[in-house]
């Protein structure tokens, strides 16, 4: 397949690193002929440096032959026209663009991406992503990462193991035959910095993160048998009355389940903003780095914070700060993945990556065939993929254990017909199966060779 991709920051650096990584000729653009050079010196992409709503740029990126646009530049009127471009000029069938003002993105103008207006195949959101992101932190508030899949009948868990998990040092097996109920398996295991899919005889060790793939109703239970109490959240503090925090209020004050929210913003006429748009959630203007306005919205008795601010110092020293006044729990946004080991020292609870959320959105579209959702883990280190099993598929009517996976795959989870089941080795995949693998990244282009998702891949 041949992708131009707009746009060479974090997240087109991402999508390019995913798709070269599947032997894809990729192209990727942009008008900083600095990380244009990084690109092509790290990544087996091509580069060209200039504007992407340029005609002869794309032209130049091979805009004439190219299967796939993904626009993902910081402005969204470059995307739009970019994919207007390659639609009009060139033909390009697929037409990728990331856009941020919520203006562009209200309902009542979805008319506007019609082919014969804007054609936009497919717009990815990034507040929208990460305010999903952010609620699913909140619904289950003992993991650092989370994740729905088999139409919200699956949850992925990253949960912290501590001193206080009764299941140390035990043998994977062992968990099994300890609880013979609990349909939830253990798919990855990240130790010192270093994430890999765990073995039946391997053990948990204190300081462990844990990816645990569980059945919905069984979530509880799995996270009780790993040391973490369950509490429902009643009172939340939003520091950030931008889009992000914005969304998660308005999703807030939609439940059924009353949650008292505040949110802090420290610009005062998006704190006016906000205050506007909200109905039931109170508004206060100022710093949410200062202690006196935190106590104001009774941090220390919060359930939770949530630190969306679009700096991410901010958002750290803000979590921070709120732990040590006495609230719950933090959930931060953070930008930068070289920040994120510090979270466990900072005792911040749970993190979203802004980057991963919208890398994951995208991939989700990018995908051929029968892949239904993926999930970036960690910096790409690993991905988390729901696919349907074809007839035609090597995999088809086999046991898992007969099934030549990479060591770094494990099936966590599958669906046949409205029946989730826990999948053991003598499992066999049929055709119409819904299947939820773990990879480690190196391994994601043989999952997709053995599952027949897109043969032009390879």
């Amino acid at each position: 397949m041949k992708v131009i991709i707009c746009g060479a920051g974090q997240v087109g650096w991402q999508i390019a690193r995913h798709l070269s990584g599947e032997k894809n000729d990729v192209t990727v653009v942009d008008s900083n002929a600095e990380l244009i050079r990084r690109a092509t010196e790290t990544l087996d992409v091509q580069g060209v440096a200039g504007f992407a709503s340029y005609p002869d740029v794309l032209d130049a990126a091979g805009a004439r032959d190219c299967d796939l646009i993904i626009a993902a530049t910081h402005s969204d009127e470059v995307n739009m026209v970019t994919c207007q471009v390659g639609h009009s000029v060139f033909g390009i069938p697929r037409k990728i663009a990331r856009i941020r003002a919520q203006s562009y993105l209200d309902a009542i103008y979805a008319d506007l991406y019609r082919r014969d207006h804007m054609p936009i195949d497919v717009v990815i959101s990034p507040e929208r992503e990460v305010a999903e992101a952010a609620l699913q932190r909140l619904n289950a508030p003992a993991t650092f990462d989370t994740e729905s899949f088999l139409g919200g009948r699956a949850q992925l868990l990253g949960i912290q193991l501590d001193e206080a998990c009764p299941v140390l040092n035990t043998p994977l097996r062992q968990l099994t035959d300890l609880f013979s109920t609990l349909r939830a398996i253990v798919v990855g295991v990240r130790r010192g910095g270093r994430l890999f899919a765990p073995e039946a005889g391997d053990q948990l060790f204190a300081e462990d993160q844990i990816y645990v793939l569980s059945e919905v109703a069984d979530v509880n239970r799995t996270l009780e048998i790993f040391g973490k109490a369950t509490k429902k959240q009643e009172r939340v503090v939003i520091i950030g009355g931008g889009n992000v925090g914005l969304s998660v209020a308005r999703a807030l004050e939609s439940r059924t389940d009353r949650i008292r929210a505040k949110v802090i913003e420290k610009n005062r006429a998006q704190a006016e903003r906000a205050a506007d748009a909200l109905e039931r959630t109170i508004v206060l203007n100022g710093d949410g780095m200062n202690i006196d306005l935190l106590l104001e919205a009774n941090v220390d008795r919060a359930d939770a914070v949530l630190a969306v601010t679009d700096d991410d110092k901010t958002n750290i020293l803000v979590s921070v700060r709120a732990k040590q006044a006495g609230c719950r729990m933090a959930i931060t946004l953070v930008n930068d993945p070289s920040l994120v080991p510090l979270m466990a020292p900072l005792d911040i609870d749970a993190y979203i990556n802004p980057r991963a959320t919208t890398v994951s959105s995208i991939l989700r579209h990018i995908r051929h065939g029968r892949v239904r959702a993926i999930y970036s883990i960690g910096d790409a280190e690993a991905e988390v993929i729901e696919a349907q099993v074809l007839s035609t598929s090597p995999i088809s009517g086999r046991p898992i254990r007969e099934i030549e996976f990479p060591e770094g795959v494990i099936v966590g989870a599958l669906m046949r017909g409205e029946q989730v089941i826990t999948p053991t080795g003598d499992t066999r995949l049929e055709e119409g199966d819904v299947a939820v693998i773990f990879a480690m990244a190196a391994d994601v282009p043989e999952v997709e060779r053995l599952l027949q998702v897109s043969i032009d891949f390879f």
